[in-house]
């Protein structure tokens, strides 16, 4: 039983943030939150529209379940393995959730509802394999409100383009700065433009993922007391400044004007990894309407009972610049920093992916021994 009091609260925090158009996408799934109406719930009292996915995610959630056990022996019977056989697991899931959203999907005629499926992040330094895979899964899933994650590497960027151009729906992601975000948002547009000049539906969404709660964990030790927990608010203002300004352009008002739809941003790792730092931190400070914060469960959880909706976003970037140039006096270039931020994450992803695809093969061989 919910304490209905605590209900209440949640539902004033989140409905908060939906009134000011920001949506709330949960940034986890597991087979567990779709069987025991987890997500069902989030959606209907927490104002959850969407949810994010990544190899790191899915790790976690195959490794630490015997949900999947049932599906893993019977795929390995029907002669799949490896990548083959996790992206099956991935889009029963995620097709099973891109089900519970499509309701909020048609109703926002598009603009909300989605879920996120990645590319393998083995592809991230290939352009050709990723645009093929792009389009693969995103066939495979046969669900209009399933966008297909695509790194924006130096790699990852023209495949955004080509993918946009083919009508595939893209989540970029492992964006850390504004130069990142410029490249993914100019190949989003370039992808449309190519469209309306072959006469094909501009119509095709995309979202912009800027990962902020990173920076901070990555100077934690280099930055003054006072300067903690501040970068990567820091680079969001200065991203959601060229965004508002992007907008406003001349080239956007074109395609706008054409009938395309903005390429939406989004705030992810926006969980607090300082225990020091509130735990709401970056879900009050990325308040913007027309962005999207995706948060774990236990952020999620933790804003809905006691977060507090603020101030918005300032449009002209706010005290970023200043925060900034104090970063740099410090010795933080925050350009080298992206770069390695981004091949980091890269890392990471990779890593996660080989672990997954090592864990469905010993999961595999444990229930061939048990039957």
């Amino acid at each position: 039983m919910h304490n209905p009091i605590l209900v209440k609260k949640k539902m004033i925090a989140t409905q908060q943030l939906q009134k000011l158009g920001q949506s709330i996408w949960l940034d986890n799934i597991t087979r567990e939150l779709l069987m025991n109406g987890t997500l069902h719930r989030y959606i209907r009292e927490l104002s959850v529209t969407g949810l994010t996915s990544n190899p790191t995610i899915f790790e976690r959630a195959i490794q630490n379940s015997e949900l999947y056990d049932d599906a893993i022996r019977q795929k390995t019977l029907e002669g799949k393995s490896g990548e083959e056989l996790f992206f099956e697991l991935a889009l029963e899931d995620l097709i099973q959730a891109a089900d519970l959203f499509r309701q909020i999907h048609e109703a926002t005629d598009g603009i909300d509802g989605w879920v996120s499926l990645e590319v393998s992040p083995l592809l991230a330094n290939d352009t050709e394999d990723t645009i093929k895979a792009a389009a693969m899964l995103y066939e495979r899933a046969k669900r209009p409100n399933l966008f297909i994650k695509i790194p924006g590497t130096r790699a990852g960027i023209p495949a955004i383009e080509e993918s946009i151009f083919a009508g595939v729906p893209v989540n970029v992601t492992l964006l850390f700065s504004c130069e990142h975000y410029m490249a993914a948002a100019k190949a989003y547009m370039q992808g449309i433009e190519r469209r309306i000049a072959a006469g094909l539906d501009p119509k095709v969404y995309s979202v912009a993922s800027i990962f902020v709660s990173r920076w901070d964990t990555a100077i934690k030790d280099k930055a003054p007391q006072e300067l903690h927990n501040c970068l990567g608010i820091a680079i969001a203002k200065r991203v959601y400044k060229s965004h508002r300004e992007l907008l406003a352009s001349p080239r956007w008002q074109k395609l706008a004007g054409a009938g395309a739809r903005p390429q939406r941003l989004l705030w992810g790792s926006t969980g607090s990894k300082d225990p020091d730092a509130s735990d709401t931190l970056y879900i009050e400070s990325l308040v913007a309407p027309d962005t999207i914060n995706t948060m774990p469960d236990k952020t999620l959880l933790a804003f809905a009972e006691h977060g507090k909706v603020k101030a918005t976003m300032p449009s002209d970037g706010g005290d970023s610049e200043a925060v900034l140039a104090a970063f740099a006096r410090v010795n933080v270039d925050d350009a080298v920093l992206a770069a390695k931020l981004q091949h980091e994450g890269v890392q990471a992803f990779a890593e996660s992916w080989k672990n997954l695809i090592d864990c469905i093969a010993e999961k595999n061989a444990v229930l061939k021994q048990v039957q």
